[in-house]
């Protein structure tokens, strides 16, 4: 049997007030030095190696999730112009065609005619043939034209997610510029399509500037619009709805400001819709004269505002009393007759519909909300490029529905439901039960856990478990709709979702109770939460699993070290491992913006300290770990590879006198980015790999005595 790889150790010493800490794997940073390349090939080779006898499982797996995806499928079309847009999906294929059809040759939308295209389709993007050669491909923008004769798309082919910027005309396929290399992704077209801007990044991977760039010039006549010299704000650019205006967006983990230009007048100056302010944030929405304005800057969960379309100042925002304090408004989608705005409360989405009314002093008439009849369930707003519109795309999902598109009346204010994902082989949602469930803290905080499973599985302590988190950064973790979900609630397991501080789920609070000197709630949250599943019986707690990915993989790690016992089994994607090293180095991606997230570290010992108390990879001893997987991909630019492979060298060595501990298995795709592999094929059969490994190692313990990973003892 082969024994896992032994990582040469060779001390570098890190001094930061008053602490030392010795680093025995910081040669690992040089990621493409020879020898951790070797390293890392060695690492796949011994998890291939321990997990030979998991090869039928993964098939069975891999065609299940297949059995019951239908492969030659169509999107939604949606309506832009005078053409009806969407994307298919081909069997056998691995990326989309992205394409459109004329309405007045198709007054309805289309579908596929048998496993045919739509008549009269018209390809924009086949990104089988631009991946052709290519191990990764990925397009991170892709922007039609006002007029709708061109195309310009931002592709990807290392997963460094550094785009090369092409421009087709669509009637004939042609490529008429390819100058613009190595940007931001993000793009936004002048009305004439004479100009298109986009964003380049710097050194350590932060979009901080806007150009502008002349289709058919070189890249080097480009022109500089913005430069952003606050290494903490980011800098982003698109499109209003209505292609009128030129949006730059420019923003830190706090404060927010942004530019608008009049997408008639490519050559002008951007203006200022209010000057940043420390702590405020604010996002905008054009439509017609008006400016919608959603902001914090007098409520935590922000509000909404209005101001003229030529506001330069947040004096002029004028407050529109249609949210409460305790709901968050996460969004606002203008249209000519209505606004359709997006909130969170009691740790659910919602949509609220707004009539625009101008004989109104606020400009507003009635409004209501969108009703939908689920207990847990995720709902947002869909593609609704038209500004002039009755209905509005609206999108939900839960635990046991499927993705359901729905066209939203919002005079009658019915749904029309549009699209629902298909499951072949039959789908019952009625089979399976979803439920909110809430944990209690060590301070008293009451968790919301989303959990589902088979209606057969009795809450009496047997069932395996599965807990996902993430819990960073305010991102939300709402129920979502999972196929290969499927295969682990037929077989009996229970799915959990814990809504840890530090996600938006609660409201805005909820993410400032999870950050900076109060992130150890989150590690603590995830561990209550792992306690309520076992104290309620809902699963057996010898056989639960937790899953985290990137940040999530902090969480999952951290845990790991506070509460070793908790979990048989760990599953960490990109874990973001060996974040104090990271946060210490100003020149690494993303870091200096980090600081609004963490705390400096560099400046303040207090931050210092804390990041040390919980930091996965600092903080491993010689004690018995749960099983664990750990994934990564060389390119990533967000995560590099250095961590999860200093922390799997880590957890080798502080265990390796220890006659009962747990596998440790380390795989890296050598071709793909923070998003895993490319191509849907692909990533379906790297799901079914690590699920089967996931069965595998939480085995009831008889069969566990047995199984083909033996302890790693002797490295």
């Amino acid at each position: 049997m082969q024994q896992p790889p032994v990582a040469r150790r060779s001390p570098v010493v890190r001094e930061h007030h008053g602490d030392r800490f010795e680093d025995p794997y910081a040669w690992m940073a040089e990621r493409d030095t020879p020898e951790f390349l070797a390293h890392l090939e060695a690492e796949n080779a011994h998890a291939t190696s321990r997990t030979e006898h998991l090869a039928a499982l993964t098939e069975e797996l891999y065609q299940e999730l297949r059995s019951r995806i239908r492969e030659t499928d169509l999107s939604v079309p949606v309506r832009h112009d005078r053409w009806w847009y969407y994307s298919r999906t081909v069997e056998g294929e691995q990326y989309a065609v992205d394409a459109r059809v004329l309405v007045a040759d198709c007054p309805q939308r289309p579908t596929l005619e048998g496993d045919e295209p739509p008549a009269g389709e018209e390809v924009l993007l086949d990104s089988n043939a631009e991946a052709a050669g290519h191990d990764f491909y990925s397009v991170g923008a892709s922007e039609t034209s006002p007029a709708g004769d061109l195309l310009a798309y931002a592709v990807d082919v290392t997963g460094d997610e550094r785009y090369d910027v092409r421009v087709r005309r669509i009637a004939t396929g042609e490529v008429i510029d390819e100058a613009v290399r190595r940007t931001g992704g993000s793009l936004a077209w002048s009305l004439d399509a004479g100009h298109l801007f986009y964003t380049r990044v710097d050194e350590a991977w932060r979009p901080h500037q806007v150009w502008r760039h002349e289709i058919g010039t070189p890249q080097e006549a480009d022109v500089l619009v913005h430069e952003e010299a606050d290494e903490r704000f980011f800098v982003g650019v698109g499109s209003s709805r209505d292609d009128r205006h030129i949006v730059i967006a420019i923003g830190s983990k706090t404060t927010s400001e942004y530019r608008i230009l009049d997408a008639a007048d490519p050559l002008g100056t951007p203006r200022v819709v209010a000057p940043r302010r420390q702590g405020v944030e604010y996002d905008v929405e054009p439509v017609g004269d008006r400016l919608y304005v959603s902001h914090n800057a007098g409520r935590p969960n922000f509000e909404l505002a209005v101001a003229p379309l030529t506001s330069t100042s947040a004096d002029e925002w004028r407050p529109l009393d249609v949210t409460t304090s305790d709901e968050y408004l996460t969004g606002v989608d203008g249209f000519a007759d209505f606004l359709v705005l997006s909130l969170r409360r009691e740790g659910q989405t919602a949509l609220r519909v707004v009539a625009r009314d101008d004989s109104s002093p606020t400009g507003l008439g009635e409004r209501h909300d969108v009703a939908l009849d689920e207990p847990v369930v995720a709902v947002h707003v869909g593609s609704n490029p038209e500004t002039a519109t009755s209905t509005v795309q609206v999108v939900h999902e839960s635990l046991v529905t499927p993705r359901t598109v729905s066209d939203y009346d919002v005079a009658t204010r019915s749904l029309t439901v549009l699209k629902q994902q298909e499951v072949l082989g039959g789908h019952d949602p009625a089979d399976y039960v979803q439920r909110r469930e809430w944990a209690t803290a060590p301070d008293g905080t009451r968790i919301p856990v989303s959990v589902v499973h088979h209606r057969d599985v009795a809450a009496d302590g047997t069932a395996p478990g599965l807990l996902y988190g993430y819990g960073a950064y305010g991102i939300s973790s709402d129920p979502w709709f999972s196929v290969l979900r499927l295969s682990l609630l037929q077989r009996g397991w229970v799915y959990a979702i814990a809504h840890v501080r530090g996600g938006s789920e609660m409201g805005r609070p909820w993410y400032d109770a999870g950050k900076l000197a109060a992130k150890p709630n989150s590690f603590a949250d995830f561990i209550a939460c792992a306690d309520h599943l076992g104290a309620s019986r809902i699963v057996d707690p010898d056989r639960l699993a937790a899953e985290g990915g990137s940040a999530g993989g902090l969480l999952v790690g951290a845990v790991m070290n506070q509460a070793p016992d908790r979990f048989r089994f760990v599953s960490a994607a990109v874990p973001f491992v060996d974040a104090l090293t990271t946060i210490l180095d100003p020149t690494m991606p993303l870091t200096v913006i980090e600081w609004e997230e963490w705390g400096n570290p560099l400046q303040d010992p207090a931050a210092y300290a804390l990041m040390k108390s919980y930091t996965p990879y600092e903080n491993v001893a010689p004690v018995r770990y749960p099983a664990l997987l750990v994934t990564t991909s060389l390119h990533d630019t967000r995560v590099y590879a250095t961590e999860p492979a200093k922390w799997v060298a880590a957890l080798r060595h502080a265990t390796r006198d220890l006659t009962d501990a747990a596998p440790v298995l380390f795989r890296t795709e050598m071709a793909a980015g923070h998003g895993g592999q490319s191509g849907r094929y692909r990533l379906w059969r790297q799901w079914a790999w690590e699920t089967a490994v996931l069965l595998d190692l939480t085995a009831p313990r008889s069969a566990a005595e047995t199984v083909a990973i033996p302890s790693e003892v002797g490295t």
